[in-house]
């Protein structure tokens, strides 16, 4: 991440610490001194001095600094929230004070999208979200910054290793992945012996977020490492062409045919074709939904509305293998219909009207679509035979009631569904999952949750054919 892009969001921070005066000399060392031995044990009191105002923007300063928020005590913790005019808990009942803090220093960062051109836009969303991450996620065995390393490994240690690869778009110009596996070490005597590690035989697509306009395989990283490090499963995370340059279904066809890439290679993953997954956040969890619905029903008359380029993805569908379930996170389903909490969550949070409209503006108005479309709005299609699926709704979220009514009508189908509520959780949650200590809790519990929903698919199918 070049030193030169300024994040609006550390300037607040800065701000907001010197107000308290919680400066000291130290800056974001505290999570590398996490693993020594030696580190001394710091009160409260102390944690809270020893974090530096943000002057430059560097790689992760954000996640040092909101983490950082946690350690502050209540009374410190609520004046910092009254000084920014931020929510208080009568507003949201189910939010601690640390999320409560970073939904305040969001509302007075942000910025009226439609001011922001979107290439500026899509700076600053992978500025912020890179730089919120974990600095652990970012390290490969085998990086030159390794050299540290101790020579022999704890017995059975596992590994994130991830590769980059070039693959055709649905133009067949290029588009990258990233493809994470999890390696298992099984280590004596400092000689060590690396494996894969895939006893489920599945592989995951994973579609990142960003309203079809921003995000790449950066923003999500966090959150693709953590999807194989939990489950064990390789994860290959899609860098679809995004919106107003590409307008829908451009998303929809790049993501079909990184579908179509994964069922030819998926054996390099020691995966099935049978045993695909599918998942995604927002609109990528939106992009998951109609991935699976055209893949096993696919509509030839909504695919032909685009000339030879559906015709094209339309016979794509026709020899791919069904996905075996889904797991869309607080995803676009209906674009069209308001919903309760389209009034409810619609202001003040880190997805707004004002959001949703551009993003809108972006992906439809130079489509060759009309604005209800299949291809568009996966509630108009035909998910009578859609995968099983888990899904993830964000209570405070204005998207969650269209989670909610896509899962109903998956269940009035009588298609296997789990729905999963985080309460007290804004929309794009997944991306404080290690700067906020219960947002990290659930975070794991619904990749836990997918897990176990998965595992008891393919135990069910092997009785069945057994």
């Amino acid at each position: 991440m070049p030193n030169s892009t300024v994040s609006s969001t550390n300037t607040l921070l800065n701000k907001t610490l010197m107000a308290l005066h919680l400066a000291s000399n130290d800056e974001t060392s505290s999570e590398t001194k996490e693993n020594s031995v030696q580190e001394k044990r710091l009160s409260v009191k102390e944690k809270v001095l020893s974090y530096n105002p943000i002057t430059n923007y560097q790689l992760h300063t954000l996640h040092y600094a909101i983490k950082s928020f946690g350690y502050l005590p209540a009374p410190v913790l609520e004046s910092l929230i009254g000084y920014l005019n931020g929510p208080t808990s009568k507003q949201y009942m189910h939010v601690d004070a640390h999320l409560r803090l970073i939904l305040a220093v969001n509302s007075k960062l942000k910025i009226p999208l439609q001011l922001i051109e979107m290439t500026e836009l899509r700076k600053r969303f992978a500025a912020d979200a890179v730089a919120m991450q974990s600095p652990k996620v970012w390290q490969q065995v085998g990086d030159k910054s390794f050299g540290n390393m101790k020579p022999f490994a704890k017995k059975a240690e596992s590994a994130i290793n991830w590769e980059d690869k070039t693959i055709a778009n649905a133009d067949d110009g290029d588009m990258t992945i990233r493809c994470y596996q999890k390696q298992m070490s099984n280590t004596g005597f400092g000689f060590k012996k690396v494996q894969n590690n895939n006893p489920d035989e599945t592989v995951l697509l994973f579609f990142h977020g960003g309203g079809f306009c921003i995000g790449d395989l950066n923003t999500h990283h966090e959150f693709c490492h953590a999807l194989c490090e939990q489950t064990g499963w390789p994860v290959v995370s899609v860098d679809y062409r995004l919106a107003p340059e590409h307008p829908a279904p451009t998303a929809v066809r790049d993501c079909i045919t990184a579908y179509a890439w994964l069922v030819e290679h998926c054996e390099t993953f020691g995966a099935l074709p049978s045993r695909i997954l599918l998942a995604g956040d927002s609109a990528g969890g939106g992009l998951s939904t109609l991935i699976a619905q055209q893949i096993i029903t696919p509509d030839k008359n909504a695919w032909l509305d685009l000339g030879d380029s559906g015709q094209k993805t339309f016979d794509i569908l026709q020899h791919l293998p069904h996905p075996m379930a889904q797991m869309p996170l607080y995803p676009v389903t209906d674009i069209e219909t308001d919903y309760p909490s389209w009034e409810l969550y619609g202001e003040g949070l880190l997805l707004d009207h004002a959001d949703v409209a551009v993003f809108d503006a972006a992906c439809l108005e130079n489509s060759l679509l009309p604005r209800q479309h299949i291809l568009t709005s996966p509630m108009l299609g035909d998910n009578r035979h859609v995968c099983p699926s888990y899904v993830v709704a964000a209570e405070l979220d204005v998207l969650r009631d269209e989670a909610f009514a896509y899962a109903s009508q998956l269940k009035n189908y009588g298609i296997a569904v789990q729905t999963h509520t985080v309460l007290g959780a804004p929309h794009g949650f997944i991306h404080f999952m290690s700067v906020h200590q219960r947002l990290g809790q659930e975070t794991q519990h619904i990749i836990t949750g997918f897990a176990s929903f998965v595992r008891e698919i393919i135990k069910t199918r092997a009785l069945l054919s057994a």
